[in-house]
């Protein structure tokens, strides 16, 4: 996939520039606000001034990174704080690519394209392996795609674009062509908090050298804009990690990481609860109009996504464009995550219209 600018920003510009009103459904950014902890620990940060002001340790807050461990149930000296789940994947792949131990990424299709973009910034090859119409992907495809020349293997449970979320067979067994093939399996988890589905399993249940975990409190706390996430590496590769981590970003926001920290120890439960939930009700509705629209769509069993076929309309950017125009609606074109799902669009459900969306393209198409 070529990645020379993101068609994220294409999409948002060209709605945002409509004459006529348009519901936005293309990007990831939760709508339901953070927990109470969030503001509270900025608050507490502000007042604490002085030297507390300056560099946290480059591998993140000790108390973060505790509170991570424990949560994690892995050592402290695995994980390491970076600028965002995104940075997180970085480092992952890169470990990955440095060891020349191959250049070749295994990446599913449909994908996010931050993926294959980073594999070309790092000098990597891109290998597709499709995923199935539930968005599942099967380990075997991807053993039959691994070589020699893998270095990596990228998922992302549950998934984006697809909702798909990834049983413990699966984890377990791509674990296992990583370590056949000499290759790291990076698996971002930034999800982790929206599986309705009981199902989800992260990579960290298996014990392997060949699996680096990522992940993020954006979506969890609905804080993207805090830019704060982790990686959890093995042994062998944490210094790696740490080295590149300080020489591309030296450290992350240390206010963001302190604001974190006071979410993690005082957030109830019940505020991913009421999320999911909420989620929950959401798909329910979306897909009430998609079949009034005579769509096929995908269930989503985790993060907060639905894609859509429609009859007649592939999901190419041109399309995209159309239905901002004439049905009022903004989502991503199925064509920007890989050729698998290319006839289909994808909406993420981070928007208290979600109903009026449904109303609008089962108006449209019905």
């Amino acid at each position: 996939m070529e990645y020379d600018e993101p068609l994220f920003f294409r999409v948002v510009s060209y709605a945002a520039d409509a004459d006529h009103d348009v519901i936005d459904m293309v990007s990831g950014n939760p709508d339901w606000g953070a927990p109470s902890g969030i503001a509270a620990g900025l608050h507490d940060y502000a007042e604490t001034g002085g030297e507390t002001f300056q560099y946290p340790p480059s591998v993140g807050l000790t108390r973060l990174r505790e509170a991570i461990a424990e949560r994690e149930d892995v050592p402290i000296e695995n994980v390491v704080i970076t600028g965002g789940g995104g940075e997180a994947n970085y480092l992952g792949m890169a470990r990955a690519l440095s060891r020349d131990a191959g250049s070749e990424v295994i990446l599913t299709d449909p994908v996010y394209p931050y993926y294959p973009g980073k594999t070309t910034m790092l000098g990597g090859e891109q290998v597709f392996v499709p995923a199935d119409e539930d968005g599942q992907l099967d380990p075997e495809r991807v053993a039959a795609a691994a070589s020699d020349e893998t270095a990596c293997i990228v998922v992302n449970t549950p998934n984006n674009p697809t909702g798909a979320v990834y049983p413990a067979e699966t984890m377990q067994r791509l674990v296992d062509i990583a370590e056949r093939n000499d290759a790291i399996l990076v698996s971002d988890d930034v999800y982790d908090h929206f599986d309705y589905s009981g199902t989800f399993a992260s990579a960290l249940s298996v014990d392997s050298s060949h699996r680096i975990v990522t992940k993020s409190f954006s979506k969890t706390y609905a804080i993207t804009g805090f830019r704060v996430g982790y990686a959890v590496v093995p042994d062998e590769h944490v210094d790696a990690v740490r080295t590149r981590h300080m020489l591309t970003n030296v450290t992350s926001s240390r206010p963001a990481q302190h604001a974190v920290l006071h979410a993690l120890e005082s957030t109830d439960p019940a505020y991913h609860q009421a999320n999911r939930e909420l989620v929950e009700d959401r798909i329910e509705t979306f897909t009430r109009g998609l079949d009034r629209a005579g769509a096929d769509y995908t269930r989503p069993d985790g993060a907060f996504y639905v894609m859509a076929r429609f009859p007649g309309m592939a999901g190419t950017l041109e399309n995209t464009f159309t239905l901002i125009d004439e049905g009022g609606v903004a989502g991503m074109p199925g064509a920007s995550f890989g050729e698998a799902f290319d006839d289909w669009f994808r909406f993420a459900l981070v928007t208290p219209r979600v109903d009026e969306a449904a109303s609008r393209l089962g108006d449209y198409f019905g």
